[in-house]
Formats: C-alpha cells, sequence, structure tokens
C-alpha cells in the first residue's frame, strides 16, 4: 500500500468526532495534500460529508460486516490514491458487538489490523485533571493499539486546557502522549441533526463555507504537523480489488434523490468494477425507471419526509408497476416502504406508496430499530443467491403497522447471532426489506 493514514476516536459518540475529522480533512486539502477519508460503520451520512471535504469519494469499514480480504482491498484502494488517509471511527474506540477477535466493527479492530495510530478526541467540558484517568486506561487497555495523539475538544477557557493539560503531560504510561490541539467550547460549527443522524451534505446550501471555517480552526488550534507525522503507513496484506454484493444486473436504475439516498460507495464501486451500469432516476421529481434497465433498487433514504409527493409522483409509480412486471424491483429500507401499500408519516398522515408489496408502515408510531444483521436468504434475490449470507444492518425508527400477506425474503440473526425471525417481502418479481446490505458474508 501506499500512502500513510490515522485514525480518529474518541471515548464516546458525541464527542465531537465528526467535527475533529471534517476539520482535519479541510484543513489538509487546503495545504495542497492529496487526502481521503473512510468511516468505520455502518453509516451512509458522514462519508457524504467526507467527500465534500477532501473531493474525494468516501468510504465504509466495518470489520463486522466485511470478509477481511474485502477490508484490505478497500482500504488498499483508499491509501493508494492518497498521501494521507484520515479514518474516522464509530461510537467509542472499543465499542462493539460480541464477535469474534477482529470481527466486532469496532475502531480498535481496525486500529490493529492496520496498524494505525489513534488520535483520540477527548471531550473535556465538565472535567480537568480526570481526562488523564480516561486517557491512560484508553491508552493501556488493548496494547494492540496505539494512541499516538490526544486532541481536547470543547475546552471552556485557558486555564481549563492548562489543568486538562498539565494532568496529561505528567502521565508516563505506556508512554507520554502528546497533546496535539485544544479546541475551543463552541455552538457556531454544530451541523442540524434528523433521526437519523446529521442532515445529509447535499442539503446545506453554505457546506463550503462551513468546510472553510472547519479549515481555519484547524489551523489555529491543531498542530497540524505534528498531525501529519502521527500518520504510519497502513500494514497489511496487498489484497486485489474485490465485490462486496455481486451486481445485480447489467443496467441497474438507481432510484437517487433527497428521498432515496442511502448507497454505500464500495457497493456502487463493485458494480461498476464487475461491468455494470448505474442508471440514477429521481422518484420525487416524478421520473420513472429507466426502461434501458435490467433492475431496479430502490435505496434508504427518508421517504417518510418525502411522502406526500411520493405519494403524488403518478409517473413513477406507474412506470415501476410496469417495470415489475417483467424485470427485478428491490427495496432496501425506505426503498422497501415505498413498495407497500401506505406510508403514514409524522403528522398521522396516510399516504399510498406503490402497492408492489403488501405490508404497510407508519413513521407516527416510531420504535428505534438499530444493529447489526446477518441475513440468510430464502430465494434468488438482487443481493445474493438462495441460502447464501449476507451481512448488513438496520437503523430506522418507521413500524410495520400491517406485514401483509407476501412470502418472507430472508431470515435474520442479529450481530451476535440471535434469532430474529423472518424478514422482509416477495411477490413475484418485487422484494424488499429493511435490512441494508453491506457484503456476502
Amino acid at each position: 500500500m501506499s500512502g500513510r493514514g490515522l485514525i480518529v476516536s474518541a471515548p464516546r459518540s458525541g464527542a465531537g468526532k465528526t467535527v475533529i475529522t471534517l476539520a482535519l480533512l479541510a484543513a489538509l486539502r487546503r495545504r495542497g495534500i492529496a487526502v481521503r477519508a473512510a468511516k468505520i460503520g455502518p453509516d451512509y451520512i458522514d462519508p457524504g460529508f467526507h467527500a465534500a471535504a477532501t473531493g474525494a469519494a468516501g468510504l465504509n469499514l466495518d470489520s463486522w460486516a466485511m470478509r477481511p480480504a474485502l477490508l484490505d482491498a478497500l482500504a488498499a484502494e483508499a491509501a493508494a490514491g492518497a498521501e494521507i488517509l484520515v479514518v474516522e471511527g464509530v461510537m467509542g474506540l472499543f465499542d462493539g458487538v460480541a464477535g469474534s477477535p477482529g470481527r466486532c466493527g469496532t475502531t480498535a479492530d481496525l486500529a490493529a489490523r492496520f496498524q494505525l495510530p489513534v488520535l483520540l478526541v477527548l471531550d473535556v467540558a465538565g472535567q480537568s485533571q480526570s481526562a488523564a484517568a480516561v486517557l491512560r486506561g484508553f491508552a493501556t487497555h488493548d496494547p494492540a493499539v496505539r494512541i499516538a495523539g490526544v486532541i481536547l475538544n470543547r475546552v471552556g477557557s485557558e486555564r481549563h486546557r492548562a489543568l486538562v493539560s498539565d494532568a496529561i503531560t505528567a502521565l508516563s504510561t505506556p508512554l507520554p502522549i502528546p497533546i496535539l490541539g485544544s479546541v475551543p467550547r463552541t455552538a457556531a460549527l454544530a451541523l442540524p441533526e434528523r433521526h437519523l443522524g446529521l442532515v445529509q451534505a447535499g442539503e446545506h446550501d453554505d457546506l463550503a463555507l462551513w468546510l472553510d471555517r472547519l479549515a481555519a480552526l484547524a489551523e489555529r488550534h491543531l498542530d497540524l504537523d505534528a498531525v501529519i507525522a502521527s500518520a504510519m503507513p497502513l500494514a497489511s496484506t496487498a489484497a486485489p480489488p474485490m465485490t462486496a454484493l455481486p451486481p445485480p444486473g447489467q443496467r441497474i436504475g438507481l432510484a437517487c434523490d433527497q428521498a432515496f439516498s442511502f448507497v454505500y460507495p464500495h457497493i456502487l464501486n463493485g458494480w461498476r468494477r464487475a461491468g455494470a451500469a448505474i442508471v440514477t432516476f429521481s422518484p420525487l421529481a416524478d421520473e420513472p425507471p429507466p426502461d434501458d434497465c435490467d433492475i431496479c433498487w430502490l435505496p434508504g433514504g427518508y421517504p417518510e419526509l418525502h411522502a406526500g409527493a411520493l405519494a403524488d409522483a403518478s409517473r413513477f409509480r406507474a412506470g415501476l408497476a410496469r417495470f415489475a412486471q417483467t424485470r427485478p424491483v428491490h427495496g432496501e429500507c425506505g426503498g422497501y416502504m415505498v413498495l407497500g401499500q401506505g406510508l403514514t408519516d409524522a403528522d398521522g398522515t396516510r399516504h399510498a406508496m406503490t402497492g408492489l408489496l403488501g405490508h404497510a408502515t407508519s413513521f407516527a408510531h416510531r420504535k428505534l430499530q438499530l444493529g447489526y444483521r446477518e441475513a440468510r436468504l430464502r430465494i434468488d434475490s438482487p443481493i445474493g443467491s438462495a441460502g447464501s449470507i449476507v451481512r448488513g444492518h438496520e437503523f430506522h425508527y418507521a413500524t410495520l403497522t400491517s406485514p401483509g400477506d407476501d412470502a418472507p425474503l430472508a431470515d435474520l440473526t442479529d450481530g451476535q447471532g440471535g434469532p430474529l425471525g423472518a424478514s422482509g417481502g416477495r411477490r413475484d418479481r418485487v422484494t424488499g426489506t429493511f435490512f441494508h446490505a453491506i457484503a456476502q458474508a
């Protein structure tokens, strides 16, 4: 592998990893450094911000869902095109699921696999010298994970910074850990959120300006030279490019707009590498699936925010029904909701959907469904052949208000192998499920 890399992590979610990562990416790009970014874990939104900050496509790395050879191939691909690869962690550094060593979905899994240094973002709001104890614990918890530096976030004052810094500087176990930045407490750089995380990058008219402000923040408050020097070559066996999921067709009609936006870059790249063409269309613009395609894919997104517009999109609905008479149609999560009979929005209004499957969903009656999933497919489908196993995840608040009478698509287990029962639906050439596919097991 060419290029060097580092990981930005934290003791917990909400510590400021994303803002610090984006600030670092924007500042490195401003210096003229060829920088790429990756996100650990199942996340559609952060890679969009990474791409905006770097000018290069983002990607996901997931030690639970992806086979080791696929991880190596994706990391090699990213590192080969960059002077520095910045990898944003998921949750806390050691947070994941109980699994076999190295396949727990944790940031630590990848830090150890690729021997990448970790920059630990410490949110020091509400504490001072205790931050040193937190750092000591993280630095000594796993000898295969090396904390190369710490960035203090949400520092309240110069006195606050000095108290934290002096306590950390006094640490000598296992080795002194340098402080590579101190970022003041401010709400001005926060991004708006909605029920599945940050509002997506493409929905911000002032994103370029916001990234410029983040670059200036990094230049002012981070030791960029020391951060750059901390990056190390990725340690891994070189792997040829791999396809996470086989392409479901030669010409794939992909719904793509603000209602349908959750598609993993590594899946699309793998399909293209295998020779498939991807043709996008917009249901919100009342566009039907392209007639020259041999499959239609409705990804996840936010159909619950656009249910009225989708119900009124008569050309899309009629065109999708015609398409499904002769060719496969598959929906993931939000796409699955649109394939059903109806979708009830947050205000309790029911909107008719395409009716190609028999279920109905509601966003008015919310229940969080979140976690890794392993699916054993019951039939040949766009995400794999009958009997094959695909790993992925669920993340949605919508509920099934009517299950319908379609045959199920797959049998699911959770990240620890616990059975979750039958899932999804299939009718003729139409399939769908709340499950998001990441890679074949």
